[in-house]
């Protein structure tokens, strides 16, 4: 059995509290979006050290590695759609197929060290844009080409929610690996 593309809009997760990870988008502080990215990224090295990072916890579950390399990925995605949002008016963002992207850039054969040096430098540069953001940057808009519209605000929410998410993801693989493991 392999991965099982995600297909969910994960929008819900600005009306409700993810029951997965447990992200309440209503607690994001927009102000605070630089500090909270960082704090996620400050996480991923020592998940990407793990020696099991390349190690799937099931099958149809992405490893540690993968994640990173999605993580990394969303980073500079979203730092892209950010200051797209930031200097144009309502940016139209093309579709991107996390699960094409994870088979085309070979995310399981990837080294974690160079993944870890590509996800802090991300994380450090999506952080560092939205410390930029203002009041006045709010309401700016983006529309994906599913239809889903964002302001400044939503977006933060909706993005942050992705990193946090797949370092619960993360855990709970080491944890599913470590009771498989004989003792």
């Amino acid at each position: 059995m392999g991965i099982t593309p995600d297909t969910k809009n994960w929008t819900w997760v600005l009306d409700q509290v993810c029951p997965e990870c447990g992200f309440d988008a209503a607690g994001v502080d927009l102000a605070a979006m630089g500090a909270l990215v960082r704090a996620n990224v400050e996480a991923w090295p020592a998940m990407l050290a793990d020696p099991r990072a390349r190690v799937r916890p099931s099958d149809d579950r992405w490893s540690a590695l993968e994640y990173g390399c999605h993580v990394r990925d969303v980073f500079v995605l979203f730092d892209e759609r950010l200051r797209r949002m930031l200097v144009e008016d309502r940016p139209q963002f093309a579709n991107w197929d996390q699960d094409v992207t994870a088979v085309e850039r070979r995310y399981d054969l990837q080294d974690p060290h160079q993944v870890t040096r590509e996800l802090v430098a991300a994380g450090e540069a999506c952080a560092a844009r939205w410390d930029t953001v203002t009041d006045a940057d709010r309401g700016r808009t983006g529309d994906r080409s599913d239809g889903s519209s964002f302001t400044v605000d939503t977006f933060a929410r909706y993005f942050l929610h992705d990193p946090v998410h797949h370092l619960v993801d993360v855990r709970t693989g080491y944890a599913a690996l470590d009771r498989s493991s004989p003792t």
